[in-house]
C-alpha cells in the first residue's frame, strides 16, 4: 500500500465561497465553483485540482460528490464547467437532474 492510499480525502460545501472544496489530509487540494440561479439550479462554472495533487481521481471525486450533494439539496444541475460536462457524458446516473446551458444561465455568470 503507498501513502496516497492512506490519506484521507475529503469534499465538503463551502458555502461562503459558492463552491465544493476536496481536501486531502486537511490540505486544500482543490474546488468545484458554482452559483446558485433562483432556488432550483446550481451552475457548476470551474473545476481546479492543484498540480502536486494531480493524477489521484480527485477532480472526479469531488464532482461526483460535490453534484450529489446539490441535488439531494433540490438543485438542478447545470454543467458550463469543460471538466463537469465531460464528467457527466460519462456518468448517466446524472441525467434526470441536468439542465440545458442556456442564456440565462450564461448571463447569470456575467
Amino acid at each position: 500500500m503507498n501513502e496516497q492510499d492512506q490519506q484521507e480525502v475529503t469534499v465538503r460545501d463551502n458555502p461562503d465561497e459558492s463552491r465544493f472544496d476536496v481536501l486531502v489530509d486537511d490540505t486544500p487540494a482543490g474546488f468545484s465553483v458554482y452559483k446558485d440561479l433562483g432556488d432550483n439550479q446550481r451552475i457548476f462554472y470551474h473545476t481546479v485540482v492543484f498540480d502536486e495533487f494531480g493524477g489521484r481521481g480527485l477532480a472526479s471525486t469531488l464532482t461526483r460528490t460535490a453534484l450529489s450533494t446539490s441535488i439531494q439539496a433540490g438543485y438542478r444541475i447545470v454543467p458550463v464547467c469543460p471538466y463537469v460536462k465531460k464528467w457527466l457524458s460519462t456518468h448517466h446516473d446524472f441525467d434526470d437532474a441536468i439542465d440545458p446551458v442556456g442564456r440565462e444561465q450564461l448571463r447569470a455568470l456575467s
